[in-house]
């Protein structure tokens, strides 16, 4: 055990210095609590700071509690309740009233209008110094006790807090999982959330870059494991919106195949099979003398994708449109909805890091984000077993559950 040389006297210990221990200090301190940040590693805010390529997803336009709870795969249920109390339109006004002005983009997602996610950080952080919060980098906590209706935090350093609360914002960090299991919570396994699909196929890696603007995935004919919207070729194998939703949907199941997988693209999900065997029919007649892979039928693949669906089926490059025989229309009109690969694993999503997996939540009182199981305990933002599509989602879970540990505590 550490030799406690000092200890302080404060209302509140927030362990863990992200987008949900932040928001949380924060309201804590507008209520007149004193509070103190404690964050293990030299930075604070970081997943803030990489998340939208830097250009940090705050949140999502989505207005509604009920729809809102949609996007998310584990725990939207709990979240209704939460989102009543604070939800992305509460976000959107919390910043711009601090000075910071969200844009809307055309997938819905918000980004401060700056496109840098140092605006976020700068806000949240001028914000808790306001209030008096003290920010404490490179303090890792060693031990939590709890006697009668005090905590005692032990900290690395031999220093340590005598606090009437505590909340726990220490994401997917398995130092938070050790806490909250010693205080007779249950861990629900985490799994990686939001990933990409890797997939051995020189001639695809070779297309990286490529997207196409709509199109269906699935996993091993599974229904409940579908997703629609746009789709990237990367020099490993896809990405795009659809793949990174679908793997947040199918995070567990996955994971129990270890990343070995069949994954189907239906390439144009809005046309029947008929009409898209129709349409490449019609730019033959159109079309007789062009070479078969010099032009798609169809403006959604580029140049580069449609040759490359044509070699899949082995039709020559060169050959003319006239003499494509209607087997041949057949192979392709198969390939274009019912594109397979192979998942040989799974690949990070750089732009965000996500885990599916964390406290139970029939553990806590979604009311107050205090802990069922200890008085004075709260836990906010990834630590729970919630997760979200995309990161906006995800930083809305950490705005919204700090915003009630903060307000409860």
């Amino acid at each position: 055990m550490t030799t406690i040389n000092e200890i302080k006297k404060i209302d509140i210990v927030v362990i863990g210095g992200g987008a949900a221990g932040f928001f949380s200090a924060i309201q804590a301190a507008a209520l007149g609590k004193s509070v103190v940040i404690l964050e293990q590693y030299k930075n604070v805010l970081s997943k803030v700071k990489v998340s939208g390529g830097g250009r940090c997803n705050v949140t999502y336009s989505c207005f509604e509690p009920r729809s809102l709870a949609e996007h998310y795969p584990r725990g939207g249920k709990a979240l209704i309740g939460v989102f009543h109390k604070f939800q992305p339109a509460d976000t959107v006004n919390w910043f711009e009233e601090r000075g910071v002005t969200l844009k809307t983009e055309d997938d819905g997602r918000l980004f401060p209008d700056t496109d840098s996610s140092q605006t976020i950080i700068d806000c949240l952080i001028n914000e808790a110094k306001k209030l008096g919060v003290s920010i404490l980098t490179k303090r890792s906590v060693v031990d939590i006790s709890k006697k009668s209706d005090r905590f005692n935090i032990e900290l690395n350093d031999g220093s340590g807090y005598d606090c009437m609360g505590v909340i726990i914002t220490t994401g997917s960090s398995k130092v938070g999982y050790e806490f909250a299991k010693n205080f007779g919570h249950t861990i629900i396994d985490p799994v990686p959330s939001l990933f990409t699909f890797k997939i051995n196929d020189e001639k695809l890696h070779e297309l990286a870059g490529v997207s196409v603007k709509e199109v269906e995935v699935n996993i091993d004919g599974k229904k409940q494991f579908t997703q629609k919207g746009p789709l990237l070729v990367t020099h490993w194998g896809l990405s795009g919106p659809s793949v990174i939703k679908l793997s947040a949907w199918a995070a567990r199941y996955a994971a129990e195949q270890k990343y070995q997988f069949d994954v189907t693209i239906n390439l144009l999900p809005n046309l029947t099979q008929p009409s898209i065997g129709n349409a490449i029919t019609e730019f033959k007649k159109n079309n007789p003398l062009k070479q078969c892979a010099r032009q798609s039928p169809f403006s959604q693949f580029s140049a580069r994708f449609w040759l490359y669906l044509v070699e899949k089926v082995e039709i020559k490059p060169d050959q003319p449109n006239k003499h494509l025989t209607e087997k041949q229309i057949q192979s392709l009109v198969a390939v274009i909805s019912k594109l397979s690969f192979k998942v040989s694993g799974k690949s990070p999503f750089k732009e965000e890091f996500v885990t599916a997996g964390g406290v139970s939540l029939n553990e806590i009182d979604f009311k107050t984000m205090e802990s069922k199981r200890c008085k004075g305990l709260f836990f906010a933002g990834e630590i729970l077993d919630i997760d979200g599509v995309t990161g906006g989602f995800n930083f809305q879970n950490a705005w919204s559950t700090g915003y009630i540990a903060g307000s409860s505590v």
